[in-house]
């Protein structure tokens, strides 16, 4: 790309310098660095560009639903909710300061530029310090050697968003700072960096494209940017891109960067202490927590096949004032579309899920108060481990009563798949969807009877009796003789009589077959 050039105008000790800016500045003339103050002299545009952006406000009115969304108003089922934690939550905000709702989001002197736009790699944030830069952080270097930004800007919050590494979207981890070509193509294998796809807007700088909000375009429209709808030399393959996205053929797996995903948290078995009634942490044997008393339980899982869905654009969440349906699980979000909807894609997604508190007495879900802010705070729960309390004051927080009843509700959100993009030798093939028990469950999808059986066996090459086999030898005969294997033919091995029986095929007709069952 062609280098964009500028020249800066700085008024400094009564000397007007002329300073050239090219794409990725060198500001070594600053000799002092006191907050955003200092860039916005010379950037003044930036400030409303940030404060216009998503970054800044984590509040937004959906154009397509209508529904008021955003970081600090929906609610999740990994921290729950931002509201009376504020300090922990804002170290991943693009602003200093944020502690309370007190904030002033008016004050431009707390935007974090340096957060975006650090190019010496020491840049970091105080983890509870409510978006504050670490003192051990060189403000004045990082601020001469300001660049745009690159996977480790962006990796430094969205590496690591939920509390921790590869906790939310699953193809997404610091596997991504330095990848191999056959992690992700783009980024391994041409250096891609997030703005690369993720563009700024040319009107609106500080504007990125993609959202786990609704858009316009579901999210296969940013690989078409570049491939067009019709990137296939194959008219077959290309045909299949009209109802499949991009991302189901190209992102066979998640969590494959030696980076495991947290798949499942649940908060009702928070609260346990040790033996010496202190709050304890339980690893299992790769380093990964599956117990911490503050939060309660985990799994992670690696190299995870994603599961599908249609999806057409469109995301609703289960929003605080939402009634719930507690006997069954309740969506966190729900990507709209189906097999009817013409503008609807398959996609594929991580499916995260939960068990976490609700107000059982008003049917619907609580914002707990967990970060003990200011220190002593004895109803944040990480300090009282009393749930009845937390909740109340996390709902007081935000004007809201808790009627109580605690209980627990499970939850699912789902995170499409949009990294992690395998080469293309490495993409699926016709069989990894189209033969039996494979990753793709068409009947799931919407196709009717017949034509789900005939997409989900169209490549199977193995059956027995006109039961299709798995590649273990598996067969499935229903209420015949349930689950068979037949691996070592005529011998059969029937689960339910758990025993090996001998039935050769020549011996099997329309009404069944003969067998012989050994004593």
């Amino acid at each position: 790309m062609e280098e964009k050039k500028a020249m800066l105008s700085l008024l400094s000790a009564g000397l007007l310098i002329f300073v050239p800016l090219s794409a990725e500045a060198q500001h070594g003339f600053l000799d002092s660095y006191t907050d955003a103050s200092t860039c916005l002299q010379c950037h003044a545009e930036a400030a409303t560009e940030v404060m216009q952006s998503l970054h800044w406000t984590w509040e937004l009115t959906d154009e397509i639903t209508g529904q008021e969304v955003g970081k600090n108003r929906v609610i999740n089922n990994y921290c729950v909710a931002v509201p009376s934690n504020e300090p922990r939550c804002t170290s991943c905000h693009v602003g200093v300061g944020w502690e309370d709702k007190s904030f002033d989001f008016s004050d431009s002197s707390q935007i974090d530029c340096l957060v975006c736009h650090d190019g010496t790699g020491t840049y970091s944030k105080v983890p509870t310090g409510a978006g504050a830069p670490d003192p051990s952080v060189d403000l004045l270097a990082v601020a001469q050697s300001v660049t745009l930004p690159d996977r480790n800007n962006c990796g430094s919050c969205h590496f690591y968003g939920g509390g921790g590494e590869g906790v939310k979207h699953g193809s997404m981890d610091s596997s991504l700072a330095e990848p191999s070509r056959e992690l992700d193509v783009h980024m391994g294998g041409m250096d891609f960096q997030c703005t690369t796809c993720h563009v700024p807007d040319d009107n609106e700088p500080h504007h990125i494209v993609g959202t786990r909000y609704s858009q316009e375009n579901p999210d296969h429209m940013m690989c078409q940017s570049c491939h067009t709808a019709e990137p296939h030399t194959s008219g077959m393959t290309n045909r299949h891109a009209e109802r499949i996205a991009c991302q189901t053929c190209h992102i066979p797996a998640y969590a494959r960067g030696g980076k495991a995903t947290k798949m499942t948290w649940d908060w009702s078995t928070a609260g346990q202490m040790n033996d010496e009634g202190k709050p304890y942490s339980v690893k299992d044997e790769n380093g990964y927590e599956i117990y911490n008393t503050k939060k309660g339980s985990f799994t992670w899982e690696e190299n995870v096949v994603p599961e599908y869905t249609w999806f057409n654009g469109t995301v609703t969440y289960t929003l605080l004032e939402d009634q719930l349906s507690p006997e069954e699980i309740v969506p966190i979000n729900v990507l709209h579309g189906d097999i009817d909807d013409e503008k609807a894609l398959i996609f594929p997604v991580k499916r995260f899920t939960g068990s976490q508190p609700y107000d059982a007495g008003a049917g619907t879900f609580a914002i707990p108060n967990l970060f003990p802010f200011p220190a002593d705070d004895t109803d944040a729960y990480w300090k009282s481990f009393d749930w009845v309390r937390a909740l109340s004051s996390g709902m007081e927080y935000v004007g809201k009563e808790f009627v109580g009843p605690v209980d627990y509700v499970d939850t699912e959100m789902l995170w499409i798949q949009n990294h992690m993009v395998a080469p293309k030798e490495q993409s699926l093939e016709c069989a990894d969807c189209h033969t039996y028990q494979s990753r793709m469950n068409f009947a799931r999808l919407g196709y009717d009877r017949e034509e789900a059986e005939r997409l989900q066996l169209m490549m199977q090459s193995d059956f027995w009796a006109d039961f299709p086999v798995t590649e273990d030898g598996w067969a499935d005969t229903g209420d015949w003789m349930g689950w068979v294997n037949v691996q070592y033919d005529p011998w059969i091995l029937v689960v339910d009589l758990d025993k090996y029986i001998y039935m050769p095929m020549d011996g099997l007709t329309e009404q069944g077959g003969w067998g012989y069952i050994p004593r």
